[in-house]
């Protein structure tokens, strides 16, 4: 979907990792800007919630949500990430949004990744292998597809 886009993307393949920590030894091989993602979900009534952020961001899940202008938040299950993103627990990525209708998940992107101009490496839907893209690409590739991405200074 991306290169139907016109985005540019590399792709490496690797182990599977299912945290930043085990993810740290690809660093060398993969030069630019690495995420952490969480998949939220409103704390009363309904609502899910996509933020990627610096792997080393340190942040509780509703100071994000204050800072996203969202309601209390509390980490999805693992069985509405597959539902709704269609990835499983350690492939959580923003790409998942494509398989997400839109408006279904509301998504922040940390400001400290946003303008790039270091390529943001994620998963492309699966744990087993990294992509990098432009995150000003990835933005309009999300926005695009009916995903407003809200750009969060923490």
């Amino acid at each position: 979907m991306l290169a139907q886009a016109g985005i540019a993307a590399r792709v490496v393949e690797h182990h599977a990792v299912f945290t930043v920590a085990e993810s740290a030894v690809l660093r060398g091989d993969l030069p630019g800007l690495h995420c952490k993602n969480l998949f939220l979900r409103a704390a009363k009534g309904e609502g899910f919630f996509l933020a990627t952020l610096k792997e080393d961001r340190m942040v509780s899940v509703n100071a994000l949500a204050r800072a996203a202008g969202w309601p209390k938040v509390t980490m999805a299950s693992a069985e509405e990430l597959v539902a709704v993103l269609g990835v499983t627990p350690g492939s959580v990525t923003p790409l998942g949004l494509v398989n997400a209708a839109p408006g279904q998940v509301q998504f922040a992107l940390d400001a400290a990744i946003a303008e790039g101009p270091e390529p943001l490496w994620c998963h492309p839907l699966r744990n087993t292998a990294s992509v990098a893209v432009d995150p000003r690409a990835l933005r309009g590739f999300l926005e695009a597809l009916g995903h407003p991405v809200a750009v969060v200074a923490l």
